[in-house]
């Protein structure tokens, strides 16, 4: 079972808890053909609790490109959490961000395209939450022109909001004032449940306003414009990459946030640490992301 990836500027990013199995990495006759494109989570996937690539993987992420495989961040962080992971490597992968919402150049630091959540929604997954989840905070997650654009707040959370990890960024205000501009993404936490629970009570309810994911079950649930998923927005990697859409993709993950893009991949991969919705969605399973199992997957490729 997973492990939980703690933030350099504190607490707790992506993953589960308890200590991860030990799975033995596929053998290259079930991984078939080496893919197009590679995308992977980061938290609780790619990195380990420190946050940072381990020499292997940078090595590995360098010769699988070397190799003519385009490699693509796929990840619930926003774009400004994503550049210290893509400072890490020798090029400068594309991101898919905020948990598909969004597509970020990490060379350039541009936004190419963003899937915003209108204040009207925003308002109407407020009142789900209000009744179902009572005693939530709320936090929205911002990008308008740019990662880098000034006048955009990137993080607004409400008072009453318990941060799952440190934000230097955040600005303060009250629940209309988190919801009244348009959002990638709207947080809400509530650390007495387990993202797990959260979402029992208020998925079954949205009734098509907004889909809902998470990262971690620290009480933390992520809510999107609909059809907004990593495999829509890998999809749209595909297209501005200029690959096929039918190319063939590998896709890694560990979280429910992970499960449509494990799914739709052409193979799809968890690692041993990973949360039962990953591991059902995914083809196949490799170790867990402190022993590189991401690493060792591609190795076979190359």
């Amino acid at each position: 079972m997973p492990q939980n990836s703690t933030s350099a500027v504190g607490g707790v990013r992506g993953g589960m808890t308890d200590a991860a199995p030990v799975v033995a990495v596929p053998a290259r006759a079930a991984l078939g053909e080496r893919p197009l494109l590679v995308a992977s989570d980061v938290d609780g996937t790619l990195v380990g609790p420190d946050e940072l690539l381990s020499p292997r993987t940078r090595r590995t992420l360098s010769a699988l490109r070397d190799a003519g495989t385009a490699f693509v961040l796929a990840t619930g962080r926003p774009p400004r959490a994503v550049d210290p992971i893509a400072a890490q490597l020798d090029f400068a992968p594309l991101a898919v961000a905020a948990n598909g919402a969004v597509l970020y150049d990490t060379g350039s630091g541009r936004v190419v395209s963003a899937s915003l959540l209108s204040p009207e929604q925003l308002a109407q997954i407020a009142e789900l939450v209000y009744e179902y989840l009572p005693g939530a905070g709320f936090a929205a997650e911002r990008v308008v022109t740019g990662e880098h654009d000034a006048a955009t707040p990137s993080f607004v959370a409400s008072t009453g909001y318990q941060h799952a990890w440190l934000d230097p960024d955040t600005v303060e205000a009250d629940d209309a004032g988190v919801i009244d501009g348009p959002a990638v993404k709207l947080l809400v936490r509530q650390p007495g449940l387990t993202s797990d629970e959260m979402y029992a009570r208020v998925a079954p309810h949205l009734g098509g306003i907004a889909d809902v994911t998470y990262a971690s079950n620290n009480g933390l649930l992520e809510f999107h414009v609909p059809g907004v998923t990593k495999a829509s927005g890998v999809r749209a990697a595909l297209k501005y990459l200029g690959l096929p859409a039918e190319a063939r993709v590998a896709a890694f993950g560990d979280m429910p946030n992970d499960t449509e893009m494990l799914h739709w991949a052409g193979v799809g991969i968890a690692v041993a640490n990973a949360h039962p919705a990953a591991r059902a969605a995914a083809d196949l399973t490799t170790a867990a992301n402190v022993d590189d199992g991401v690493a060792a997957v591609l190795e076979r490729w190359l």
